[in-house]
Parts: structure tokens; sequence; C-alpha cells
């Protein structure tokens, strides 16, 4: 894949495609692992605004392009944007892009990742994660707002951002996820867990051997799709509503805060907010 002058593929970060009653919403960063800038998070946002509106869509897969589902949030590529306005859709804090300091970060996580997760966990249609690789810290996030999750035999799970002083990403979904105890190792050591063992601890619904991920997602998209439309959202929203009873909503409000804390924190002692570390020095310090 070659590369435009500005260091961009050239290509658009998500594509869109109708199977029968399935949308297929692929993530289109493979060059660097699917990781998510603005450009792919607001692509995305319309990506699903479109399944949500389409009539014949009654199933929506979500899947990434390449080798890996998301390496996470980008914090390091060519085509960073992190600096750059954007229509806000998810809420109505004010643009970052002129702001300093914590403002300026409170304002736009507020929006591109908290805001924007939650906005897609409310699509009243089901949405099926179909995982490879690597699905890394943002990449947890983007799985965890889907309803289900299958999961190829050579995809790992991990949040490191705790080597950054930050406790987990913004959406912060780990104690419901999977067993608290389990959250805590999971974040505590930052190390990887394999399908399998994200499968044995409840994080997924399917493992399936890689060379026929795509095909599996599919056939389960579809049988769902077999459903009335209105009893599958009105399904998902009855155990949506339950995880939010069991506090989902309230804990990830408490630790947004934690986060940005956090942030401020670095911004105050380190390098910048993200404590110094960048992807070669997360690397370094995963064994990677």
């Amino acid at each position: 894949m070659s590369a435009a002058p500005d260091g961009s593929s050239g290509e658009p970060p998500v594509l869109y495609e109708r199977v029968g009653p399935v949308a297929l919403v692929t993530m289109n960063r493979p060059r660097y692992r699917n990781a998510q800038n603005s450009a792919m998070t607001y692509a995305l946002d319309e990506a699903f605004y479109r399944a949500a509106g389409d009539g014949e869509v009654k199933v929506v897969v979500l899947a990434g392009a390449g080798e890996h589902f998301s390496a996470g949030h980008d914090i390091g590529t060519p085509e960073r944007d992190a600096h750059l306005p954007f229509e806000r859709r998810a809420g109505l804090w004010w643009d970052h892009s002129d702001k300093q300091g914590a403002e300026s970060r409170y304002a736009r996580e507020s929006e591109v990742y908290l805001g924007m997760c939650r906005r897609w966990r409310e699509l009243p249609k089901p949405v099926v994660a179909s995982v490879q690789g690597a699905c890394v810290a943002g990449g947890l996030m983007l799985a965890w707002v889907c309803d289900l999750i299958v999961a190829a035999d050579d995809a790992f799970f991990a949040d490191p951002v705790v080597r950054m002083g930050i406790p987990g990403v913004e959406y912060f979904a780990h104690p419901w996820v999977m067993p608290p105890r389990i959250a805590k190792e999971f974040l505590f050591t930052g190390d990887r867990i394999d399908a399998r063992r994200a499968y044995e601890v409840g994080m997924v619904n399917r493992v399936v051997p890689r060379s026929e991920l795509a095909e599996r997602t599919l056939e389960l998209a579809e049988r769902i799709a077999q459903m009335p439309r209105l009893g599958l959202a009105l399904t998902k929203r009855a155990v949506n509503q339950a995880e939010d009873l069991q506090g989902l909503h309230a804990g990830m409000d408490s630790v947004f805060g934690l986060h940005h804390l956090a942030h401020a924190h670095n911004a105050e002692v380190a390098a910048d907010s993200l404590g110094g570390m960048d992807v070669a020095a997360m690397k370094k310090q995963a064994g990677a």
C-alpha cells in the first residue's frame, strides 16, 4: 500500500458494505494496525448511523482490515489528528482544538472516546465484533461496545495504559466484561490474554479458526437477523439497562474523572499527558 505525501494511505479509514440484512463496517488502516485517529472515529460514527437508519439492515458486524482488529488509539502515526477540530456529535462539550491543558483533553475525550462509545453501545440493532490479532486499549473499547464478540484463535487482548499511570481506557467496562479480580490482574500486569482465556472469563462469545473468522461471524449475524427487528432492539435495550443498573454508566463516569486526574498529573510531572510513553516505549515495556 503506497502512502500519500502527508503519510496517509489515500484509502477511506472505514469501509461499509451491506450483505443482505447485515452491514459490514470495517476499520481500514491496516498499515497502522487500525489505530484509531479522529478521522476513523467519525467515519465509524457515520457508518453506524447509516446502518441504524437503513431499514434493510438487521445486524451490524464491526471488523478490522488486515492482521489486527485494532491496536488502540492513534498516539504516533503520521495521520494522528488529535489537535484538529471535528463536528461534535456525541455530546455538548465545546471544541477542544483552541483550548489548553485539562480543558482541551477532557473536552476531546468526552466526545471522541467516552461519548462515541456510549453512542454506539445504544445503536438499536445488534452489533457483532469480529476480532483477530491485536485488540488493545482503545481496541477493547470498540469490541466492548458490541453486543457479541467472535474472536479468531490468534486474537489477543490487553489494556497496558496503567504503564502510563492511567487507570485503564476511557470506556472503563472492565469489571462488567470480566470478573473484578480478573479485571484487576488484567490491568495491574498489562499482560495480554489470548482468545481462549477471554472466552473462559466470559469476555468473548466464540473462538474460531482465523481462516474462518469472517465466515463464522457472518453466519452468526445472519442467524440473529432472522429475529424481528423490534424484538432485537428491545432485548438489547433490556440487557443494556440491566448493566446500567449494575453500575456500568455511573462507574464509567467516576473512572473517567480518575483517568483525567492521571492525565493532568502526567502533564505536571512527566514529558506529556501520557507520561512520556510513546508507541516504542509501550512496546518495550510490554516486551513486544
